[in-house]
């Protein structure tokens, strides 16, 4: 026998309706992470085999190959703090891949977001591995226009960028109308 419910039909907040599912499991996402570690690890090899320490290798006009290692986080943040920033930028980047890797659980089938989780796990994965096996990160991308030179980076700096990005914008922008959640429960 159905219980009738306390609080009224129309007092009862709406369902809060999930995004498209893209029929992805999570897994299919730790794989994808996983691509994008390889991919990092094989460029960084090949600038490793290509380039000596400060060498200059011209691509375009808006391009070099310089190789360098940054000890500390983003823009050399840390990076002269004497060899401690090593172990808690790599303590932290794992301790951030495994709270991605719970949500990656919970959202796998919403595919901006997942895809934005999987990039800043790859991206941070394929550092640590870099400051663990060789004490700092292998930067050799390096941009440039008008006399002007962008910080080096490496594929693992742009995969977390772009992720941050992506989940900046699924949190701002373009949420469909049915994923909205009502906010306040009284009728006027």
């Amino acid at each position: 026998m159905a219980t009738a419910s306390p609080v009224p039909a129309h007092k009862q907040p709406a369902p809060v309706a999930r995004r498209r599912n893209t029929g992805y499991g999570w897994s299919a996402w730790l794989g994808l992470a996983g691509l994008i570690i390889l991919l990092d690890q094989a460029s960084k090899w090949v600038a490793l085999d290509a380039l000596r320490i400060g060498e200059t290798r011209y691509f375009a006009p808006f391009w070099n190959w310089v190789l360098t290692f940054n000890p500390g986080a983003a823009f050399s943040f840390l990076s002269s703090a004497g060899g401690w920033q090593r172990w808690f930028f790599t303590s932290l980047s794992l301790a951030v891949s495994a709270w991605i890797i719970v949500l990656l659980r919970r959202h796998a089938g919403e595919c901006r977001l997942s895809l934005a989780l999987t990039l800043v796990l790859g991206g941070a994965l394929g550092n640590v591995i870099d400051r663990v096996r060789v004490g700092a990160v292998v930067d050799f991308i390096q941009w440039h226009a008008a006399g002007y030179y962008w910080p080096a980076f490496n594929l693992a700096d742009s995969a977390i960028t772009l992720g941050a990005a992506l989940l900046i914008w699924d949190q701002l922008f373009e949420k469909p109308e049915n994923d909205r959640r009502v906010e306040s429960d009284t009728d006027f």
